[in-house]
């Protein structure tokens, strides 16, 4: 019995033993590493100092685009295509034929008519003579000019509906696809092809009344659309409506923005930017400074050692507020001079010890273009 015991008081005194050894191991290893970390190399970062800009403050809407002028070409009478003068998806000059309906019964009855207008241009001219003589009455000079006058207006709608069954370009524009087909019998509103002017385009959008006294006509606009990602246009307002609506209570507006590249097309979503004349003053730092996290956005921040030697990035959360471009403005984590480290964010540590280098460091802009990367 006494030897058991022993032999469990042994057994109990090597497992803890053991135990011991392991945790000691661990412990030395642990050392070394946190040795190991002190005598790291600095990092090389990029820096920014956090900067105050002066910011037009900014009301974000969502519109759509529509032509300055923009229509569905169609006839005005039946007829039959007989000839098709335009290749879809071109540009047309104003009055440029487009189609030519058949006119052959128009163009039969026209000599008649006009044969018939000069016979009652010749009876009017001798009534006209006569009643100056005193040989005929009021009455019959009356029945001549009346019949001279709807001779003439006979001829004149014959030409007309010829005239009419030639389609033309009301406006210079791009077009689009063609909707009818040689020989084809056409009645009259057909759609024959859409034209639109392209350069420049409206962009209409609504306000809620509360912003109604903040803007006005000629205030910049900056919209941005899904098939120009990332690219920003610039119009100005040029119409307010004088009415809100008594449903939504907002009001609609109106603006124009040159489209040289013909990169935008009526129909399009849009999302509008209404720049204000007022300035507001923001601290300001590159978005890829910024370390996004569920729990909470940080930066590091660049800070002098304790011992005077070198530098080490210290982790600060930081609450953001509006983006602009590459930048993005900081309400409350960071102080104007205060240094960031620019890039690069997530491969640091807390306390990790950096060195400054901005050779290779990106130039910040507040509206950068595709092209500039």
């Amino acid at each position: 019995m006494v030897g058991k015991i022993l032999m469990a008081i042994v057994g109990i005194i090597v497992v803890v033993g053991a135990l011991a050894g392991i945790k000691t191991i661990q412990i030395v290893r642990m050392t070394e590493a946190s040795e190991q970390q002190g005598d790291r190399r600095p990092t090389a970062v990029t820096s920014f100092e956090v900067a105050r800009r002066s910011w037009g403050e900014r009301i974000s809407a969502v519109g759509s685009l529509e032509a300055v002028q923009g229509v569905m070409v169609a006839t005005e009478l039946p007829g039959k295509v007989v000839e098709i003068a335009f290749e879809p998806g071109t540009q047309v000059r104003q009055e440029q034929m487009l189609i030519r309906q058949d006119t052959s019964s128009e163009r039969a009855r026209l000599p008649g008519a006009e044969a018939e207008a000069e016979r009652a241009r010749l009876h009017y001219e001798r009534m006209k003579s006569l009643l100056q003589q005193n040989v005929v009455s009021q009455a019959e000079y009356d029945d001549a000019d009346a019949a001279y006058r709807q001779a003439r207006s006979q001829v004149a709608d014959i030409k007309a509906m010829i005239e009419k069954k030639t389609i033309r370009a009301p406006f210079a524009g791009s077009l689009g696809v063609r909707l009818v087909n040689l020989g084809q019998s056409l009645g009259d509103a057909h759609p024959v092809v859409s034209l639109q002017t392209l350069d420049p385009v409206f962009v209409n959008f609504s306000l809620p009344q509360q912003k109604l006294s903040m803007i006005g006509e000629g205030d910049e606009v900056r919209i941005k659309t899904d098939g120009e990602e990332g690219q920003s246009l610039t119009g100005r307002i040029t119409t307010i409506n004088p009415d809100v609506d008594p449903v939504t209570r907002n009001v609609n507006v109106q603006a124009t923005v040159s489209n040289l590249e013909k990169t935008l097309r009526p129909g399009m979503y849009a999302r509008v930017e209404v720049v204000l004349p007022q300035k507001k003053g923001v601290l300001v730092i590159p978005a890829s400074a910024v370390l996004y996290a569920p729990y909470g956005n940080s930066v590091y921040v660049i800070d002098e050692r304790e011992d005077g030697d070198g530098q080490v990035a210290r982790q600060q959360f930081v609450r953001l507020g509006e983006a602009r471009g590459d930048f993005v403005s900081v309400l409350d984590g960071v102080e104007e001079g205060q240094s960031v480290v620019s890039t690069g964010v997530f491969k640091l540590r807390n306390g990790e010890p950096v060195i400054v280098d901005n050779e290779l460091s990106p130039e910040f802009k507040e509206n950068p273009t595709p092209d500039e990367g």
